[in-house]
């Protein structure tokens, strides 16, 4: 066995059917008295039963919670949350609220408890992510870290199938680039494999039954893993990509990472073959399906889309995007090389499936 240094970060994780009723008491463990509830334009009606549940202890709502946090809304988020002497906040939906939360802790410090009803797992991480002049910013800061993560199935329950597929898909892709990051370890590997493996297993049950709670309990209990492994391990060039074509090119985020997934393996394949072998297990790939094909194989036959195309980037971006990828060194497992990026994009754009 390799060397390695582990940074496991600390955070309290309540899990289970029905978990949303013990809120208030995690809100209580912070010394919290008042929370303000963020959430998307979509999701205000689960927003007011957790305002429901509260009673007295909510703030009130904020519910502009947008794709990629905008400057503006993460600017109008903070100050909402001064006026209303919020003392914590609690973000129920997706990556999107979770990242408007985290803008708001980054400013204030201000504690978030995070409800998540996808499977993006942006909670688990300390990685926040803001756009501003159509570019998206990323970085790492502990204070932006959810204090309290409730992972309750029934709340996924309402998730239209094809975003449940998509992202579960996006989840697969922290721990994918977790198995070969830079600083990987033993324990975050054995956390991505379980992970990958829990939501190969949960996206087809979802598709069969949407209400299936044993699936929606593995694609949450997958998500937590992926998304432990994205926030203590770095990633690569799928992220990097992904970054690049939904804060510039405003795609949507889960359908961004679906599509490029399987080509960002492709492109590391030769120089991560143990981090493919462990994903083609994961994934009960038949032998002589690579890891890329599997995944590929995963959003097509459940549904998902796999071509850039399809979720609104043009052919004439393709190029901007490549310099924007390669503006900023980062570490990936096969080096740079610029007219290989522009083939995998290409790839990616019109769907191609990985050889």
């Amino acid at each position: 066995m390799h060397d390695f240094t582990a940074r496991i970060l600390a955070q309290r994780v309540v899990f289970g059917a029905g978990a949303l009723r013990h809120l208030a008491r995690e809100i209580e463990a912070l010394g919290a008295q008042r929370a303000l509830v963020l959430c998307t334009p979509e999701q205000r009606g689960q927003a007011e039963r957790v305002a429901s549940l509260l009673g007295e202890r909510a703030a009130g709502i904020f519910d502009r919670a947008v794709m990629h946090v905008p400057m503006e809304t993460a600017r109008e988020a903070r100050e909402v949350a001064n006026g209303s002497k919020a003392d914590c906040a609690v973000a129920i939906g997706g990556g999107s609220t979770t990242g408007l939360g985290k803008a708001i802790a980054l400013d204030s410090g201000l504690p978030i408890i995070a409800v998540p009803t996808t499977y993006a797992g942006s909670e688990m991480t300390p990685i926040y992510g803001i756009t501003e002049a159509g570019l998206k910013k990323t970085g790492k800061d502990a204070r932006v870290l959810p204090r309290s993560v409730i992972y309750d199935p029934e709340l996924s329950r309402s998730l239209p199938v094809g975003l449940s597929v998509t992202s579960g898909i996006n989840a697969i892709a922290h721990a994918a680039e977790g198995l070969y990051a830079v600083d990987a370890n033993p324990i975050m590997s054995l956390m991505a494999e379980e992970g990958i493996a829990a939501l190969g297993r949960a996206l087809p049950g979802i598709r069969r039954d949407a209400q299936d709670i044993e699936a929606r309990s593995d694609a949450l209990y997958g998500a937590w893993l992926c998304g432990s492994v994205l926030g203590n391990v770095g990633m690569a060039l799928h992220h990097k990509l992904c970054h690049t074509l939904g804060g510039s090119f405003n795609l949507p985020h889960a359908e961004v990472h679906t599509v490029v997934l399987p080509h960002a393996l492709a492109y590391n394949a030769t120089s991560a073959p143990q981090a493919m072998r462990r994903i083609e297990r994961a994934l009960r790939a038949p032998e002589g399906t690579t890891a890329a094909q599997a995944v590929f194989n995963l959003a097509r036959d459940n549904g998902a889309p796999v071509a850039l195309k399809d979720i609104g980037m043009q052919a004439a971006d393709l190029d901007r995007a490549c310099d924007i990828a390669l503006q900023t060194p980062y570490p990936n497992p096969r080096p740079l090389e610029r007219a290989a990026i522009r083939a995998l994009l290409q790839n990616a754009f019109e769907g191609v499936r990985p050889d």
